[in-house]
């Protein structure tokens, strides 16, 4: 029971030896023996995944359409979402890895799609990297989507210095909200986020079954109608976005503590990752209101996104 623990904690979870010794109060080399037993019992099955096939027709065609610096299409997408989820935090660890230089400053948000990256970055010390949370704390069921958990990771695969936002996402009013941003070390984490050489995003939806707020319990399905009645397509860091990436003037928007729009596009390189072609819209808009550098997507969704822009049809 004990190997089964143990090796679930290392290749599901994303646990490094250390952090499971601390948990089983056990040296590293022990984990170590647990792991290497685990697979020579047939309890862990190792595979060598071949690269990911990437379509560069569309990454092309989105880099030209939206001035991007860069796109990674993943081709053939698989229809479950759980597969497609994972391939793309494969793809978009390929994608962040190459900034990951000495002393990069990264910020981080929050979701399933964040998740996926940093799960399958490897673990990868660099010199005098420092991680940042750049927005609120859910405080959901879910941690492990959550912003200060996974800063939390990125810093240990990194062998990074942290910063975390001691807030959370979103609040129950516009004033506790400007209160909050005025806290000294909110107003000082903040400031630290602004000056992040690479920030990692997803994109969300206003779909009632896609939405990551409802799901966090901080929206319902009727707070979305609501948002799409007024114009909303998606978000980007909590913010929701009309079809043409600007801000909605809505209170939901003022109530969020985290980075804000504007100073999101100052930063030199925001990486978003982001799949289906039910997203297109919200993947859209990102890309109109200019808060996307570098896309990762699928081309499912690639083709969707550029279809109003003239483009093709994913399969035609």
């Amino acid at each position: 029971m004990r190997l089964a623990q143990v090796a679930s904690w290392y290749y599901e979870e994303g646990l490094d030896q250390a952090a499971i010794a601390r948990r089983l109060g056990c040296s590293r080399s022990m984990v170590s023996r647990y792991l290497k037993e685990a697979r020579a019992r047939g309890l862990v099955e190792i595979r060598v995944r071949h690269p990911l096939k990437t379509d560069p027709h569309l990454a092309e065609a989105l880099r030209s359409a939206f001035g991007l610096k860069a796109a990674w299409v993943l081709a053939e997408p698989p229809a479950d979402p759980s597969a497609l989820l994972q391939r793309l935090g494969e793809l978009g660890a390929q994608a962040v890895q190459p900034y990951l230089r000495p002393g990069v400053r990264i910020g981080v948000s929050w979701g399933t799609a964040v998740y996926a990256v940093v799960r399958a970055l490897p673990e990868r010390p660099v010199e005098g990297a420092q991680v940042i949370q750049i927005i609120g704390a859910l405080g959901s069921d879910d941690p492990v989507i959550d912003g200060p958990e996974l800063a939390r990771w990125l810093a240990a695969k990194l062998g990074a210095s942290l910063r975390l936002l001691h807030a959370p996402l979103l609040v129950e009013s516009e004033a506790t909200a400007f209160a909050l941003r005025q806290e000294r070390t909110v107003a000082e984490t903040l400031r630290q986020a602004r000056r992040v050489d690479v920030a990692l995003i997803g994109i969300g939806s206003v779909d009632p079954a896609l939405s990551s707020l409802r799901r966090a319990g901080y929206l319902t399905a009727a707070d979305l109608v609501a948002l799409r009645q007024a114009g909303a397509v998606g978000d980007v860091l909590a913010r929701a976005l009309n079809a043409e990436g600007r801000p909605l003037d809505h209170p939901l928007n003022r109530r969020v503590i985290g980075l804000a729009l504007e100073d999101l596009k100052r930063i030199p390189l925001v990486i978003a990752v982001a799949g289906g072609a039910a997203k297109a819209p919200a993947i859209r808009a990102a890309l109109r209101g200019g808060y996307v550098d570098l896309l990762v997507t699928d081309a499912a969704a690639a083709a969707a996104v550029l279809t109003p822009e003239g483009a093709m049809v994913y399969g035609a």
